[in-house]
């Protein structure tokens, strides 16, 4: 299995195969036929995915609290959560942030196959700029949407 050097790359690769799918594909189809289109793509790229990936969440003295199912993770560095909607929201955003926060994962995807027009976005989130900002979480996040069109 080929090493990922860097996280932008990774992203760049599963972009570019999500956006494959769109075009392939179209919008109209349950999450989970795209789901399992990203994750089959993924691995014929030989890339490291797993589907449904449970993520447990703990409280601040430790005790797990609860957990979620990610859509993907994806070498084991990139949450990839996917959705079916007219166009990307507040609360699908509040997920992805709960999911990399809860994974203390730096890196997740958005990815929405409801539209017509691509559309993806790429979270960042970091402990050196959780602690600058003296408690309060900061996330970062970019549209790539170069791809769409």
């Amino acid at each position: 299995m080929p090493h990922i050097p860097h996280i932008n790359e990774l992203s760049d690769r599963v972009r570019q195969i999500a956006y494959d799918i769109h075009v392939y594909h179209g919008h109209g189809h349950l999450e989970k036929v795209y789901e399992n289109a990203l994750a089959h793509r993924l691995r014929k790229a030989h890339l490291d995915v797993k589907q449904q990936h449970p993520i447990q969440v703990y409280d601040e003295d430790g005790t797990q609290i609860g957990s979620y199912l990610a859509d993907l993770l994806v070498e084991n560095a990139l949450i990839v959560e996917l959705k079916m909607a007219k166009t990307l929201a507040g609360e699908h955003e509040a997920q992805v942030l709960g999911y990399l926060k809860s994974a203390r994962l730096q890196h997740g995807l958005l990815i929405n196959f409801g539209s017509y027009k691509f559309e993806i976005r790429k979270y960042a989130w970091t402990e050196s700029a959780r602690r600058q900002r003296r408690g309060v979480l900061s996330f970062f996040f970019c549209a790539l949407c170069a791809l769409c069109g």
